[in-house]
């Protein structure tokens, strides 16, 4: 018996189980978002990570590696007891057909196995979509025992370029994270001149200068 499975996610650059063999392509009818929340490796339950899931969308495609498990009932028991505790937060899986860039139209593959989570309140992990800016500070801040959440977006950006590639949503909210980490910097570095409280969010306006009137002249008869 032999299974395939298909990574969109940090699969792409970190499967971290043994498989016999790798090929770069895509799924049809998906599109990778950021609507999942990660408590146990990049975030944690008070700050929880957002990590990609995938969203049905007609005429989506999603690029990613699929990878090839065989030699043995054991050996992919061992594969598939690994990536069952690493993608605990996606609660389905589901069977797609796998496609390779020579031929856009027939399936290289089928049958092969993503994990998806259920777009909606019964998976715990679900967060939903919202806005960019607030997407990018929650990644840009989250941090978790397998590291931080800013390195996630970030790998998965490099990632798809080097397959050749690039999603041009993991760009956009990858760029607003650097934004969000810069603005961070600026904050602190103003902080360590002026001191702490002094000085306001980069984004929030400036106040206003208030004037103290000056005091009425004394008239000299009253002298």
């Amino acid at each position: 018996m032999v299974f395939w499975v298909f990574g969109y996610g940090s699969l792409v650059w970190n499967p971290g189980f043994e498989y016999d063999e790798k090929v770069i392509g895509f799924i049809k009818g998906y599109r990778r978002v950021f609507d999942l929340a990660c408590i146990d490796h990049r975030g944690t339950p008070e700050n929880p990570a957002r990590t990609c899931t995938l969203e049905e969308k007609e005429g989506a495609l999603c690029w990613g590696a699929a990878y090839c498990v065989r030699g043995g009932p054991q050996k992919e028991k061992l594969a598939m007891q690994y990536l069952e505790r690493r993608e605990c937060e996606y609660d389905q899986k589901t069977l797609v057909d796998f496609y390779e860039e020579t031929n856009a139209l027939h399936p290289a593959l089928t049958g092969v196995i993503v994990f998806t989570s259920t777009p909606d309140k019964s998976n715990k992990y679900y967060l939903g979509p919202a806005p960019l800016g607030d997407m990018a500070r929650q990644i840009a801040t989250a941090c978790g025992p397998c590291g931080n959440n800013r390195d996630y977006i970030f790998l998965l950006e490099k990632a798809m370029h080097d397959i050749g590639h690039e999603d041009d949503m993991v760009i956009e909210l990858a760029n607003e994270v650097r934004n969000v980490i810069e603005d961070m910097k600026s904050v602190i570095t103003r902080e360590k001149l002026v001191g702490p409280g002094q000085l306001p969010y980069p984004h929030d306006p400036i106040p206003a200068l208030q004037v103290q009137p000056l005091p009425e002249p004394i008239a000299l008869d009253s002298l």
